[in-house]
């Protein structure tokens, strides 16, 4: 059953967005009397079909216990990468129980925005994860924040913080989820392409975050996520 996110709700009636309208009626090709999944504050519910235009309204059927998120709160600080690697990144990690994500400029960033398009591109993400948290049934939608240098994330305040290196003496993930049972939000900064340079490696051990290794294999930066949320999965597997 498809699933579908509303903002508002009107007695037992949610009245859907042009986009979900669209996707509806064009897309699906939906008729009057399709159940459909609607989330509404983090609750989901059985809804019926009643009207096609001008937007798609539906009715409630029933509410449904859907309670599958993280009990950790991650949000994935992710070096701007091209254009397709960033989409992926984006969906795969919304699958694996990502809570929100914060695109960040590093000196070996390949992809290097004016301050004019990044409002575009926010939307175009934001979009992205909108359509993964639906495929993937998620009952959030998680939030894609302002591109962001190392300066502006070392002042934001998380439980754990983790940077992602290739230095083999640096602390394996394995450990640091293991020994962080109770935590409830976690950061998670992962480099561009070229790596992170020294110093803004050295930056971010100063200022709390913790140097993390993923093994002996180097990954890709499209796959350390992955890979990170991948663990992170087993690790609170409910």
């Amino acid at each position: 059953m498809q699933r579908y996110f509303s903002s508002e709700k009107n007695d037992n009636y949610f009245t859907l967005s042009i986009d979900d309208t669209y996707h509806i009626t064009k897309v699906m090709r939906y008729q009057i009397d399709t159940l459909v999944e609607i989330v509404y504050e983090n609750k989901v519910y059985i809804s019926k079909i009643i009207e096609l235009h001008p937007l798609v309204k539906v009715e409630v059927v029933e509410e449904i216990i859907n309670d599958f998120e993280l009990p950790l709160q991650v949000t994935i600080c992710q070096s701007l990468v091209k254009e397709a690697k960033m989409d992926l990144i984006l969906q795969k990690c919304v699958e694996l129980g990502a809570y929100s994500f914060i695109p960040l400029k590093t000196k070996n960033s390949i992809i290097k925005l004016e301050q004019k398009d990044e409002d575009k591109k926010i939307l175009r993400w934001q979009r992205i994860v909108k359509e993964a948290s639906e495929q993937s049934k998620r009952t959030i939608i998680p939030k894609v924040l302002n591109i962001s240098s190392l300066k502006d994330i070392v002042k934001y305040d998380y439980d754990i913080k983790i940077l992602c290196t290739v230095n083999e003496l640096s602390t394996t993930f394995k450990n640091i989820l293991q020994n962080n049972k109770n935590c409830g939000t976690m950061i998670i900064v992962v480099g561009p392409e070229g790596g992170f340079k020294k110093d803004e490696e050295e930056f971010l051990i100063e200022n709390g975050y913790l140097s993390t290794s993923l093994g002996h294999f180097v990954l890709r930066t499209e796959t350390a996520s992955i890979a990170l949320l991948s663990m992170i999965n087993y690790e609170y597997m409910r």
